[in-house]
């Protein structure tokens, strides 16, 4: 097991090597740590060269795995990205994302979505910001129940085919639907989604129920989001109440600051895997990224961090392996398959959320 203390003089993943994993069965090889970006600009961090920076210290660490999307900060992101990766464009497994809507013309009403007119201009779009000529992953964001996967995938297969998109994805797609894209592919002969990228952390662990063992079934590479939990499992909430530099002090939906049981529930497993993480000898966020890198189903995890010491905070995890008893004493903490708070799995299908589907 590698623990979690500093050599003099040197921030703790200068200590160690990247680890890297076969990305399912595209061949490509990718950092068990991928550098997530949705961060970068109005979203997150607007200093543009402490965005470069971070760019440039993950690369230098061995990451070579990098993830973004459209809609982070509705293309600032995949902006600041492009300009970043000038000179070095070739050593990264570059992805993005389409599906959520993207600001312009109102009278456009295409401008999002899982459909072919919006995907072939998604691309282009995103091709354009990020200053290359091919994406090495394009995925789906999120389902579109009004679109067809097969004219999904078609668009996609073109794309394949013209060299815009060496692979695609799809995220957070439940397991049935991971499951219809694949016979869907075999179906028709189109492309099939080779990667899915599901949320998954101790506190979120829905996807080891169907959708993790439905993506080693289809031999998919999995990238995980949220492995820190919205920032729960860095421990930098420690009280009922948002800190005030936070995003969680102003977005308290998305962050479980407006649900006082799901926060006292927290607070409270955080604190006993704080103990479980010091037994181990290493930080707390060395062993939430740990933890989801030690499913057999998982390539990579996202790291999605603000600030550039909160890269360094989360650099190094790919060498440390927890002990067998500490993972017994996390499901033994949170049972497997469940989530503390069922809005973390990231998608809710649309018989659930409007109720006009569940009556005649």
């Amino acid at each position: 097991m590698c623990r979690g203390h500093k050599l003099a003089g040197r921030h703790p993943w200068q200590a160690r090597g990247m680890q890297y994993r076969r990305l399912g069965r595209t061949g490509i090889e990718v950092s068990t740590l991928c550098l997530g970006t949705m961060m970068f600009g109005a979203w997150g961090n607007q200093d543009e060269s402490e965005c470069h920076r971070m760019v440039h210290t993950a690369l230098d660490a061995g990451v070579n795995f990098i993830d973004t999307a459209d809609v982070y900060a509705f293309g600032e992101s995949e902006q600041i990205l492009g300009r970043a990766l000038q000179g070095r464009r070739d050593q990264v497994v570059l992805a993005s994302k389409a599906n959520n809507p993207m600001p312009g013309d109102k009278a456009d009403r295409n401008r999002g979505g899982n459909s072919r007119v919006w995907l072939m201009r998604a691309v282009e779009d995103s091709l354009r910001r990020l200053g290359t000529d091919y994406l090495d992953l394009y995925q789906i964001h999120r389902p579109d129940p009004s679109t067809d996967i097969e004219e999904t995938l078609g668009a996609l297969t073109d794309l394949v085919r013209q060299g815009k998109v060496r692979a695609i994805g799809s995220s957070t797609f439940p397991a049935e639907l991971i499951v219809e894209a694949q016979w869907a592919s075999s179906r028709r002969s189109l492309e099939r989604f080779v990667t899915e990228q599901p949320s998954y952390s101790v506190l979120a662990r829905h996807a080891e129920a169907a959708v993790l063992p439905t993506c080693q079934r289809y031999d998919m590479g999995v990238l995980v989001w949220s492995p820190l939990n919205g920032g729960w499992l860095t421990g930098k909430y420690q009280t009922v109440d948002a800190p005030a530099d936070s995003r969680a002090s102003t977005n308290g939906d998305h962050f479980d600051f407006k649900d006082a049981d799901v926060r006292s529930r927290k607070l409270a497993l955080v604190s006993t895997l704080s103990e479980i993480a010091a037994d181990e000898g290493v930080s707390l966020i060395h062993l939430a990224l740990a933890f989801v890198l030690a499913h057999p189903a998982v390539t990579s995890a996202i790291m999605g961090p603000r600030t550039p010491d909160q890269l360094l905070g989360q650099l190094g995890a790919a060498e440390v392996t927890l002990s067998p008893s500490a993972l017994d004493r996390i499901d033994a903490l949170v049972e497997p398959g469940s989530d503390v708070n069922p809005d973390n799995v990231g998608y809710v299908p649309p018989a659930l959320a409007d109720s006009t589907l569940r009556r005649r």
